[in-house]
């Protein structure tokens, strides 16, 4: 089997791993922080809104079964991504809507699907998601991963917006 990754930040990284971890032809999630510049960073350090970091998904997928596209299509699908720096209740910098490229092809991939998904007519502002190189992924502590299988009646505000992706 052929993998690939995708690192996105939607909101609270509980929520959003459950949501993509149980989808057939994902190989593996992780929870962790990207886009700041704190080395080693703690979540109580993220929480403080200062790190420039936000709380993040790195999903491991067959890439026989999905595409980097196809996966950026359920991260718009599972938040939204028209409001700055919140999802629901969470509010700061690191819960703000973005997409982590390591490469050009990458990075063209996120920009057209960021393109139409702001030309779709389905979201009732413009699209704010930030498309950011990838600097480093620092996984999180391990309570976090999968907090919701682990933890079901714990927080979530993601659900998906146009119904569940066709698989």
């Amino acid at each position: 089997m052929k993998t690939q990754t995708a690192i996105f930040a939607a909101g609270c990284f509980w929520g959003v791993e459950e949501m993509i971890r149980v989808l057939p032809g994902i190989v593996e999630t992780e929870v962790g922080y990207t886009g700041g510049d704190t080395t080693a960073p703690t979540y109580e350090q993220i929480c403080t809104g200062t790190t420039g970091h936000a709380e993040a998904l790195k999903v491991t997928f067959d890439a026989d079964r999905w595409s980097y596209e196809r996966v950026l299509e359920l991260f718009f699908g599972l938040h939204d991504p028209t409001q700055f720096n919140r999802q629901g209740n969470d509010l700061g910098t690191q819960y703000r809507s973005a997409i982590f490229v390591s490469t050009a092809e990458e990075r063209a991939i996120a920009e057209r699907v960021k393109a139409r998904e702001n030309q779709s007519g389905r979201w009732p502002r413009p699209v704010v998601t930030r498309i950011e190189d990838l600097k480093t992924f620092h996984p999180a502590e391990e309570y976090h991963q999968e907090y919701l299988r682990k933890n079901p009646g714990g927080y979530n505000c993601h659900y998906w917006h146009f119904g569940p992706p066709k698989i």
